[in-house]
């Protein structure tokens, strides 16, 4: 038995905030945001909007596109870091009730930018031990609850938003996921973290006062380290496979920074037809940003059935990981 994906969808908050927008919020410029960024804007959820409403919506979408009903569904992972409750319960279990599943699998990962290709592993790892057959997994974030907009080093990178698919077993071989390396290194976990709200920094009223519940980047370490991993990360997923870059159908790296993702690019000589770039309209959504870039594609008719896919995302933790895998869901009408 194999594990195959067979839909994607997403879910993209109606309300849009421009680099215009920032001009009159912090000190910068469109111009900076574009030349150092390339996001021209992002998308932002209404204030009664959560996390879990996002998931729920574009829950929906996949499970239909994938020809399902929500109760042929028996597990539902979540990858966010943007919960709508700090501990419990997991955002996931949140989903599971919206979308009217009950005694179902259900919980969250915790991986950052890097989540929806650890919950694609660990969907790949339940059907093809058998002990699952159909499997939800959402990247969903409200990334503007925890973003600090008085400081203009972050507030520009991050958006709103979700996406979805359904992993399925299947038998043909052709439809297959066909590997995924996920891996980490604690060590830099203060280059990009939220260090308030947790057990070593507990909620208290100076702790609110100092923002530290917000997220803070050291942005040029993790430029640098971020090139680096995601080259070599791409490179081994390859190789291990025995493929070249041009056999490559659609790279679908994370979209944090157009200067990552062409550096990337240019690294394995990628065609600028291959690269899917959504970071100038979305901005940084992490966990949800390669959910929601593979569905702009299925929206426009750009993926098709069988076509390869390769998934590359780095984020928080710090993590990384990358996905080789056809899609095997029908195409767009």
């Amino acid at each position: 038995m194999y594990a195959a994906l067979k839909s994607i969808g997403a879910y993209i908050p109606e309300k849009v905030l421009t680099n215009k927008d920032f001009e009159t919020m912090v000190d910068t410029t469109d111009e900076w945001i574009v030349k150092r960024t390339g996001i021209k804007e992002r998308h932002i959820a209404a204030k009664d909007e959560l996390t879990s409403d996002m998931g729920v919506e574009a829950a929906k979408i996949a499970i239909q596109r994938a020809g399902l009903k929500i109760n042929d569904i028996d597990m539902i992972v979540c990858a966010t870091i943007s919960p709508d409750y700090l501990c419990m319960p997991s955002t996931a279990c949140v989903i599971a009730s919206k979308l009217g599943r009950t005694n179902v699998t259900a919980f969250d990962i915790s991986a950052a930018c890097t989540g929806f290709i650890y919950a694609l592993a660990v969907a790949k790892a339940f059907i093809e031990s058998g002990m699952k057959k159909n499997v939800l997994i959402v990247g969903a974030e409200k990334l503007s609850a925890i973003v600090d907009y008085d400081d203009r080093t972050t507030c520009v990178l991050f958006g709103d938003g979700a996406g979805a698919a359904v992993v399925s077993a299947t038998k043909k071989r052709s439809e297959a996921i066909t590997d995924i390396h996920i891996s980490a290194d604690g060590n830099y976990g203060d280059l990009l973290m939220t260090p308030g709200c947790g057990v070593k920094h507990p909620c208290s009223e100076n702790i609110v006062e100092e923002k530290l519940c917000t997220m803070k980047m050291k942005g040029n370490e993790t430029f640098k380290i971020a090139v680096r991993t995601l080259t070599s990360d791409v490179v081994n997923i390859l190789n291990d496979n025995g493929l070249d870059a041009q056999e490559i159908k659609h790279f679908i790296p994370h979209q944090a920074n157009y200067r990552i993702i062409k550096a990337v690019g240019d690294a394995l000589k990628m065609s600028s037809d291959q690269v899917v770039l959504t970071v100038h309209k979305y901005g940084n959504t992490s966990s949800a940003s390669i959910p929601m870039a593979m569905n702009d594609i299925w929206e426009n008719g750009r993926l098709q059935q069988g076509d390869t896919m390769l998934l590359d995302a780095f984020g928080g933790g710090l993590t990384w990981g990358s996905a080789l895998l056809p899609f095997a869901g029908k195409p767009a009408k």
